[in-house]
């Protein structure tokens, strides 16, 4: 008999992998987002699956969702972990923080990565993995990308020094965070950030500025023998600090299509062959489950052909992502040649959410056809007054 798959949605996870403590506690902003976002594992769980949540205000959403799209997806609550005991736990990403949680919560131990197995996959975490993986992606003139992992002052106050502008990132840390843009001066506040990270990640990874136009990525899933699947891409936003915005929800056609109008189709197609085949000897064994391969598309001046060239591994994210989500949206939910948007965002005031949801329920009305979302707004988890937090799409109508 096959195990019930259960899914959790933990966003905390990046900010626990840095930390690598048992005790981790996340922020009060992270908590809240696990909790108001719970459900949002519903859209890419498997048929028959289950959710993590708390039921109370989850329950009549869930079976509304069942009516409209025909899911078929069931609440857990934590009281009731204890007692299902043949799971197959699939979180948002497995770290040590996690594994106690459950642990405490009654779920038998032989369900859990043993901590060797979490150690591992802290270790191929490491933003130093994609540092050496990067100049292995140089596949020809279309590719750029540089990145450096440095452990000493001398380093970081010389790659600093050296250039008009810079980027510094912890080696393991959350989407946005952990990151230091420098101005081509060695300040005290970056040589203390350098000198902390380093004590606690061995290192830092030291980047120039790319003159930025697309964000996206190559998704993957690694079945944890060895063999990786092509899932798809992502096309994505992030704000001003490197912060993720939301996913445009395109079919991977039309986004190869968007991508060849600066690159050759056959250099994304053999960046997609090279990774598949890197990404399992490096962590084919090692990791189960979906990632992500960040990647941008960057303009150099125009006396330098190409202009446009490919930044084919920016960071890997070992854990599911919301572009496997988007993915998943597009090609199950929205009516095939349609487009649209995947949002998560944040409201700080009590009521700007629940009012913005339903401003956008009465101005992009929800339009459902044979189980798919041909138009309108569509929130993916329960909005309600005391909400901070909302992940919704906004399908186009006729294909505008």
């Amino acid at each position: 008999m096959t195990k019930k798959a259960l899914y959790l949605f933990n966003p905390e996870h990046d900010l626990a992998l840095a930390s690598g403590e048992t005790n981790y506690m996340a922020p009060a902003s992270a908590r809240r987002m696990a909790s108001e976002l719970a459900l949002l594992p519903m859209w890419y769980a498997e048929e028959g699956s289950a959710v993590l949540a708390p039921s109370a205000y989850n329950l009549d959403y869930v079976k509304k969702i069942q009516e409209l799209l025909g899911l078929s997806v069931d609440l857990i609550t934590e009281p009731e972990l204890a007692i299902e005991q043949d799971l197959d736990i699939r979180p948002w990403g497995w770290d040590v923080a996690l594994r106690k949680r459950l642990s405490v919560l009654g779920v038998d131990e032989v369900l859990l990565p043993s901590m060797g197995q979490l150690n591992d996959l802290r270790e191929y975490s490491h933003r130093s993995k994609a540092v050496a993986l990067l100049p292995e992606l140089q596949l020809n003139e279309y590719f750029c990308g540089e990145s450096y992992y440095l452990k000493t002052p001398e380093e970081w106050k010389r790659f600093v020094e050296g250039r008009k502008e810079c980027l510094l990132k912890a080696p393991l840390s959350g989407s946005g965070k952990g990151l230091n843009w420098c101005k081509g001066i060695f300040t005290s506040f970056i040589s203390g950030w350098c000198t902390r990270v380093a004590a606690s990640q061995g290192g830092v990874i030291a980047e120039p500025i790319y003159n930025k136009v697309e964000d996206f990525a190559m998704e993957f899933y690694s079945d944890g023998a060895g063999e990786l699947t092509f899932v798809g891409y992502s096309l994505f936003h992030t704000g001003k600090s490197g912060m993720y915005e939301g996913n445009c929800l395109l079919s991977n056609e039309a986004i190869r299509k968007k991508l060849a109008q600066y690159i050759p189709s056959e250099a994304l197609m053999d960046l997609e062959n090279c990774l598949k085949y890197r990404l399992s000897a490096l962590v084919g064994t090692v990791y189960k489950g979906y990632l992500g391969v960040d990647m941008m598309i960057c303009r150099f001046p125009e006396n330098e052909k190409p202009v446009f060239r490919i930044h084919p591994c920016v960071e890997i994210n070992l854990r599911m992502n919301m572009g496997v989500i988007a993915r998943f949206l597009h090609d199950r939910y929205v009516r095939p040649g349609s487009t649209g948007r995947f949002v998560i965002d944040y409201h700080p005031s009590e009521g700007e959410a629940l009012q913005e949801h339903e401003r956008m329920s009465a101005t992009y009305p929800l339009e459902i056809r044979e189980g798919r979302v041909y138009a309108g707004y569509l929130p993916l988890v329960p909005v309600h007054r005391r909400s901070c937090y909302r992940a919704w799409v906004l399908v186009a109508p006729d294909n505008i």
